[in-house]
This record gives structure tokens, sequence and C-alpha cells, in this order.
């Protein structure tokens, strides 16, 4: 899955595009899971996860009932970045759990370690602008990737971001897909 996810991104040819990958596998990335409970909490889950999007978010694109004229180079780099904030953002830890013969014994486990505090769409958005220029419409997918879970004050903001750049409600409905159909 690495090479793959290293090959979409080398296809966008955006300047500057071999420093962000030299960044990515200098940090956890490809072992990183998706989360700590709810999708792909397992080691490699969060490149699976990217991967999973986009795909969906192609999919989605291709066949909207509005015409998205997204090109794939922004599709590629919103689906597979826009959880770019978890990298180095879980760390495994240890708690006591009964065994199956009811024997306690330390389990490890996913536990956060933000080190960053900067929110989550907004933490990605940032960390890539270290190294690539993004367009308005990838900043705009990645940071609202998180659609409704987002806090209800925020909501009338988001749905002007949706109406402004349909593929941020899609890259949403993508990262749901992933999540709650493939458990990735």
């Amino acid at each position: 899955m690495k090479e793959e996810f290293i090959e979409l991104l080398k296809k966008t040819n955006r300047e500057n595009m071999d420093k962000l990958i030299e960044f990515i596998e200098k940090t956890d990335f490809f072992k990183a899971p998706a989360s700590t409970r709810f999708h792909g909490a397992y080691e490699g889950g969060l490149v699976e996860h990217s991967l999973k999007v986009y795909e969906i978010l192609k999919e989605k694109a291709k066949n909207s009932v509005i015409e998205i004229t997204t090109p794939e180079e922004s599709l590629i780099i919103i689906a597979l970045l826009h959880d770019i904030c978890k990298a180095n953002f879980y760390k495994i830890d240890y708690r006591n759990a009964k065994n199956a013969l009811g024997e306690w014994e330390k389990v490890p486990y996913f536990t956060v370690d933000d080190t960053i505090p900067y929110g989550h769409g907004e933490k990605s958005v940032m960390m890539l602008t270290e190294y690539i220029k993004l367009t308005s419409e990838e900043k705009y997918a990645i940071r609202w990737h998180m659609g409704f879970t987002e806090p209800k004050e925020l909501y009338t903001t988001l749905g002007l971001a949706f109406k402004k750049y349909p593929v941020a409600l899609l890259m949403h409905e993508a990262d749901l897909e992933a999540t709650y159909f493939f458990d990735i």
C-alpha cells in the first residue's frame, strides 16, 4: 500500500511533492492506525483508509448528480492527505485486561499523543502547506472533511463551504463511507 500511495502522490507532479513524501516517510504514517477505536484501529490502518477514501472519492466525483470538474491531481491530494494530521499522532500504551482464561494481562492499545493541538482538518492543511501549494478547493475539502462532526456552531460555515466547493461534501461522504461501509 505504501508504494501505491507514493506513486499516486508522484503522479500529481505537484511542486515539492518529493519533499512532502520525504517528510511522510520519516513519520509513522504508513504504520499508524486510522483511529484509536472507530475505524482502521490497527497498524497500517491510516494508509489503507486514505487509499479507500481516494477510491470512493474518485467514483463519487465521476458519478455525481452535478458536474464535478476537480482535476484528478486534486482528488489524489485531497483524499490521500486529508488525515496527514494523524502522522505521529498515536502512540501505543498498555492497560490491564482479562484474557480468555480470566487472568489479568497487559494488552497494547492506541492512544492519542497530540503534540500539535491545532484541530483536525485545519492541522492537515497547515502541515501540507509547509511543503506544497494547495488550491483553494483542496484546502476547503481537507479542512471540512469532518463535515457534521464539527461543532454545531460551525454548521453555517460548513454549509457555505460545501456550496462553494461541492467536492468538499463528496470528500466528507467518502470519508464516512470508508469508515462505516468498509471499517477502514
